[in-house]
């Protein structure tokens, strides 16, 4: 595992002088700021009084309160305690909003503007702000005082219906994967705000929802229900377009996973296992009309071989399959090693970077840190050139 606490500078860092203002707590709007932390943002984190509940969250270390899931939302930020109840703390707020390009908030709609914070008057006072709101059905529609965590979003998407065994009930991801998505899709509308910023002078708001970025992920599922009555039913591992794909146990109890999502794939998988010359599975319509067919004997072939010989009879003909890996096995796979997938920041493990910038690349500076009082902004430095860059001529 390397040791990733190095920087390859601020100088280098894509968003060098980029100063984001996070008011939230959890995951998908801190996941955001994290990723912006990343490539070189200036991220200072406003806390209540008791902290961000992801302090407390999960597994924690000997090392301190703070859990590891916090060590990471929390990486390459600094922290401020700010009690948004008082009116001292609402001043600082806007004091360090008001130096700010950015601002992440995942408030329930309309608790900004409660705060005495609404974003017509923070664009008024700093008109190139760009402020990221995140919450779970949107600011606007019938649900949107809604409580909206993930797993709301990820059952009203029609993940859930979508997820697990044929004879089995809906299943919810076991891990945090709407909220990271959520991140993802709202660093990105940040920096599209950004450019826009950058050639107008004017900053807006940008409104993310858990529900609506889940939903991208529904793609073709969408139209085939319009267009054709298709609902799709649980299939386990398995895909409605491409057939075989999934996992399968091999005779030492190992799993494995293989998919065949492209004509010539499924042609060199065909040929392995002896079905090259079965015209029912020459093409994808065949392959989906005969599923069943197709499925049972991928399960039989590979049932009946280790998993060590099925990857390594399906690699050579070029197949995409691998092991279903359990962490255990991430941390010792030489590939993820190289490719320094996983790091060392602070003595605590976490995923590295992202992507991989050949001119601007990323760094974890830090893990997520304690609290910290609070402490006013300090001036912008206007000659900073990638500042000027993002902001634009005045």
């Amino acid at each position: 595992m390397a040791d990733a606490s190095q920087d390859p500078g601020q100088q280098q860092a894509a968003l060098a002088g980029i100063r984001v203002i996070e008011m939230a707590t959890v995951v998908a709007a801190p996941a955001a700021a994290r990723y912006l932390g990343d490539f070189g943002a200036d991220v200072t984190k406003i806390e209540a009084p008791a902290g961000d509940p992801a302090r407390r969250m999960g597994w924690h270390g000997a090392d301190g309160p703070d859990s590891y899931f916090w060590k990471i939302l929390g990486r390459n930020k600094q922290c401020r305690t700010i009690d948004l109840k008082s009116a001292d703390g609402i001043g600082q707020a806007r004091q360090l909003i008001d130096q700010a390009d950015v601002l992440i908030e995942n408030f329930r709609p309309g608790k900004l503007e409660q705060l005495g914070l609404d974003p017509a008057s923070l664009l008024e006072r700093n008109p190139r702000l760009v402020i990221l709101r995140i919450s779970g059905f949107g600011q606007t529609g019938p649900y949107a005082q809604r409580p909206g965590f993930a797993t709301i979003a990820e059952a009203m998407s029609g993940y859930a219906a979508i997820s697990g065994e044929p004879d089995g009930g809906p299943l919810l991801p076991p891990i945090a994967i709407t909220d990271e998505l959520t991140g993802l899709a709202g660093a990105f509308a940040v920096m599209v705000a950004l450019w826009h910023a950058h050639r107008t002078g004017r900053g807006q708001l940008i409104d993310v929802s858990l529900i609506e970025t889940l939903l991208q992920l529904m793609g073709p599922l969408i139209p085939a229900y319009v267009h054709l009555g298709y609902l799709q039913p649980r299939l386990g591992s398995g895909l409605p377009w491409s057939v075989p794909r999934g996992t399968y146990r091999c005779a030492d109890g190992r799993w494995v996973a293989l998919s065949a999502s492209a004509d010539t794939v499924a042609g060199r998988l065909l040929r392995a296992v002896g079905l090259d010359d079965d015209e029912r599975f020459g093409t994808f319509e065949g392959r989906m009309r005969h599923r069943e067919a197709l499925e049972q004997h991928m399960t039989d072939w590979i049932a009946a071989r280790s998993s060590g010989e099925v990857v390594q009879l399906l690699s050579e003909s070029d197949t995409a399959i691998g092991p279903v890996y359990t962490m255990a096995d991430v941390l010792a796979d030489p590939h993820l090693t190289a490719r320094q997938a996983i790091i060392e920041v602070d003595g605590v493990a976490m995923p590295g970077m992202i992507a991989r910038l050949s001119e601007t690349p990323g760094a974890v500076r830090h893990a997520g840190q304690p609290q910290q009082p609070w402490r006013p902004a300090k001036p912008h430095q206007d000659d900073d050139d990638v500042r000027s860059l993002i902001r634009g001529p005045d």
